[in-house]
């Protein structure tokens, strides 16, 4: 029963993750606590172990999505290289600072960072975009979908190490991928087109994954068996996620992140105010 239970969470996790790029451990981290907490299905778990297993589930999910997008030429390898950059230090800082909150805090701050994401992309239409244009610093580049249109994007090579450093200590703090963050930035910011944000996002969570895990198990964060029972749905449901992906359209996702951000992060600001 419990097997079967956390199969199903990897594989609703690893779906939602690749799908919109969030890596699934909004997923995961509040589905662990939740049955730990509410139900007698799992032992419960403290939201270190619970963040702990959720970057270890991440490694996998951020490998098996990005080799389904690699497939259709969407990951921006050298983008991802230099996100990670930033995110892999400030991963290992969040993990530590993670050792500090309690179950109510973790929840409310997560929650209200989750509705903050989707708050941003709701105004994206009113942000005017910024233009790029090639000149010292910058990297600018451009992208034609499958129905021949072709767009630019770009990024000053500092500012996105920059925020990737504070997308990364958010995935060690809460074990999200850091996704959340960063595939709004990627669109709002540096003007990426969705499913190339979403592939690239996907390339950074598999990266920084590592490095979080390492830190984690460290710590003593993981429960191992929960881990590989999740393991098997994360990587086939990263797979699924993916192939949806390359099937919708960019207002489509955009609008399915929202959905996704507002309804967890709705439920764990509950989670932290009454608990």
């Amino acid at each position: 029963m419990v097997w079967l239970v956390l199969v199903g969470i990897g594989l609703l996790a690893g779906s939602i993750g690749s799908l919109v790029g969030l890596g699934g451990g909004i997923i995961i981290v509040p589905s662990l606590l939740f049955l730990g907490t509410s139900t007698d299905i799992i032992d419960e778990l403290s939201p270190q172990v619970a963040v702990g297993v959720s970057t270890v589930i991440m490694i996998f999910t951020g490998l098996s999505s990005t080799l389904s997008y690699m497939k259709h030429k969407v990951v921006d390898y050298k983008a991802g290289l230099i996100f990670f950059i930033g995110s892999a230090p400030g991963g290992i800082i969040g993990a530590y600072v993670n050792k500090n909150l309690d179950v109510e805090a973790f929840s409310l701050y997560f929650g209200i960072f989750m509705v903050l994401m989707a708050l941003v992309l709701l105004v994206k239409g009113r942000l005017k975009p910024m233009v790029f244009k090639p000149g010292t610093g910058k990297v600018v580049k451009t992208y034609e979908n499958k129905n021949g249109q072709v767009s630019s994007y770009g990024y000053y090579p500092l500012v996105a190490i920059l925020i990737a450093f504070v997308v990364g200590f958010s995935s060690g703090l809460f074990g999200i991928g850091g996704g959340s963050l960063m595939v709004p930035v990627m669109i709002l910011m540096f003007f990426f087109p969705p499913h190339m944000a979403v592939a690239t996002s996907m390339f950074m969570v598999f990266l920084s994954s590592i490095t979080n895990s390492i830190t984690h198990i460290s710590l003593g964060n993981v429960n191992w068996p929960y881990a590989f029972a999740l393991i098997p749905g994360a990587w086939f449901g990263a797979k699924l996620g993916a192939f949806i992906n390359t099937r919708l359209k960019s207002t489509s996702l955009e609008n399915m992140l929202k959905i996704v951000l507002i309804i967890i992060g709705l439920r764990l600001i509950y989670q932290g105010i009454t608990g």
